[in-house]
């Protein structure tokens, strides 16, 4: 099967072409967003470490005959998951506050010769 050549009244009309964009890169506002970012991931940071004793219980039975006691240690998987997920999150949070630091930092002109 041969193609057929489109008729004019078949063809897609042109759309017009879009305005240009211009994306401002440097924004000093990034810093305070930055900022906010790095306070949230300390937070978050002491959340982890408030967050991860409370996973671990320490049990003991002591035996009346003698016997030395016994220690055994139990481990709760939902503080451990909840502490290694906020560990997590802010170490994304301080990944872009970098990155928002550095959008925010002014750019330097290229110079030409």
């Amino acid at each position: 099967m041969t193609a057929q050549p489109k008729t004019a009244s078949e063809q897609e009309p042109e759309l017009p072409p879009l305005p240009p964009v211009r994306a401002k890169l440097n924004q000093p506002k990034r810093a305070l967003v930055a900022a906010a970012e790095l306070v949230v991931a300390a937070g978050l940071v002491w959340l982890a470490f408030w967050l991860w004793p409370m996973s671990v219980a320490t049990i003991t039975t002591v035996f009346e005959d003698g016997r030395p006691p016994l220690v055994s240690h139990r481990y709760f998987g939902h503080w451990m998951s909840l502490s290694v997920l906020s560990g997590t999150v802010a170490a994304v949070l301080v990944v872009d506050a970098v990155r928002q630091l550095v959008l925010a930092s002014r750019a330097r002109p290229k110079h030409r010769a």
